[in-house]
């Protein structure tokens, strides 16, 4: 296998997988888990290289493809077939390559990476490396910022909106995977020719359902990209949550759920066309 993807699982019903960001961990879906989990089989996993999830094999590049395919053999081992789901940021991305190859029914993607210009990857650049490099100070430096509340407001205001609504231990948390995830390197500079060209994948028609949600908050990819994705991609639904930013799923619980959940009852309706037709 190509990365043995950490995860935790929870709940009955359809199979529905959530994936972080670049730098994040899949903590960042704990606001809504347990409400997810009252309806679906819900995995929440930790991307290749990133949060508790071991590196790609040497030599195996970080190309959407190739991680897209490390996913689909975790599908595999959990033993899911096509399951529904969800993305943040870079696991927006690849929620979207999933999607266009067939690999799973719907495809929640909240506010995805990969439509930039070259202006709005400088943006998300001088946004997201100083909590980079902020995160390389010494543990102990770290958790004693977690505590105050500047200290919190300055690890997530670039990710939340509402960065005081996280507790100081998950602000540490974030902290620490942002410091150790040993793929985040590799990610970030796979990014950067997306500011001048876009997978084949991100054009054209949409296979599966698709819904592109961006908070309307958002610092480090502005919600302006979504317009660069309507002019690539048919048949997708675009969705803005209001007083979210980069990573909406504190900021607005109730809207994130409502996203997905649309979605998802777009694949059921598409379903159903299919075995009448």
């Amino acid at each position: 296998m190509l990365s043995d993807m950490a995860y935790t699982r929870r709940g009955q019903g359809e199979p529905l997988v959530l994936l972080h960001g670049i730098g994040h961990r899949h903590a960042a879906y704990e606001p809504i888990f347990d409400e997810l989990a009252k309806s679906y089989d819900v995995i929440a996993a930790d991307l290749p290289g990133l949060g508790d999830s071991p590196a790609l094999p040497a030599g195996t590049g970080y190309s959407a493809e190739n991680v897209a395919a490390a996913i689909v053999e975790n599908f595999e081992a959990w033993g899911v077939e096509k399951p529904h789901v969800v993305g943040n940021s870079l696991g927006g991305l690849l929620s979207i390559a999933l999607a266009q190859h067939g690999d799973v029914r719907s495809a929640t993607c909240l506010s995805p990476a990969g439509y930039f210009r070259p202006w709005s990857l400088l943006q998300a650049t001088a946004t997201l490396l100083p909590l980079k490099l902020g995160s390389y100070l010494p543990n102990a430096v770290l958790k004693l910022s977690s505590k105050l509340t500047l200290g919190r407001f300055l690890i997530g205001f670039a990710l939340y909106h509402h960065p005081g609504r996280y507790s100081p231990e998950r602000v540490y948390g974030d902290a620490l995977a942002m410091k150790k995830g040993r793929g985040f390197w590799r990610y970030f500079f796979r990014c950067f020719p997306l500011g001048f060209t876009s997978p084949e994948s991100f054009r054209g028609s949409a296979r599966v359902p698709i819904t592109i949600a961006w908070g309307d908050k958002d610092k480090i990819l502005h919600r302006s990209q979504a317009k660069l994705a309507a002019k690539r991609m048919k048949g997708v639904e675009f969705v803005t949550l209001t007083d979210c930013g980069h990573v909406p799923m504190g900021d607005s619980p109730e809207q994130v759920i409502a996203a997905i959940e649309s979605t998802i009852a777009r694949a059921a309706a598409k379903d159903v066309q299919s075995s009448v037709a």
